[in-house]
């Protein structure tokens, strides 16, 4: 069965942050694995402005839970602007929606900043999480239970550290959800030296 991976974008999210799991997730599909990628947003639109002036086509909205993993990219955190994480954050209509999707049980993920915004939803409660170094301090002030990681997988949640620790933790999915192998295929074909992941599950 294919693995259904929602990507929620909305304005001012970094680029990398989404485009560089999508890509992971879609090589891995064209080699073969049983896992496909989606660009959602909370309301319908046709485009969104990422972080850096990228317009980004979106595929549909983050309506139902007819996906297996929801995945938050973060942007735009500590300068506290309208457009990205913290306004995400503030608006409180992207963290709620994440709540929703995770009590549903629906696996969730965020890459940098999109940390803050899973801690907003409440879904970091009491778990190992991480975000990028810039905003671990934030996070410390949440319930998380913070790790000083490149990606923290703790089961149904899972957090990845700045920007690029956005390959590592789509490569770890691809990995979970479908084979070590195919994740090394995806990593020689990307050119891309992985990084190890923590796991409470796995790590005396």
């Amino acid at each position: 069965m294919t693995t259904t991976v929602a990507i929620a974008l909305y304005e001012g999210f970094d680029e990398l942050d989404a485009i560089g799991p999508y890509e992971v997730f879609e090589t891995a599909r064209a080699f073969g694995g049983e896992i496909r990628a989606t660009l959602r947003t909370l309301d319908p639109v046709d485009t969104v402005t990422a972080s850096h002036g990228l317009r980004v086509a979106v595929d549909g909205t983050l309506s139902g839970t007819e996906f297996d993993v929801l995945l938050v990219p973060g942007g735009g955190w500590s300068s506290r602007p309208e457009h990205g994480a913290w306004g995400e954050a503030e608006r409180r209509d992207l963290p709620e929606r994440i709540a929703e999707t995770h009590a549903a049980d629906t696996t969730v993920a965020s890459v940098c900043t999109g940390g803050m915004i899973l801690a907003r939803a409440g879904v970091l409660d009491g778990r190992p999480a991480t975000t990028h170094a810039s905003a671990l301090a934030d996070l410390r002030e949440t319930d998380a239970l913070v790790r000083e990681e490149r990606v923290v997988d703790d089961g149904d949640v899972l957090t990845a550290g700045g920007v690029t620790s956005g390959l590592d933790l789509a490569l770890h999915l691809v990995e979970r959800e479908c084979d070590a192998e195919l994740a090394e295929r995806v990593a020689t074909e990307l050119e891309y030296d992985r990084r190890e992941v923590y796991s409470p599950r796995t790590t005396s």
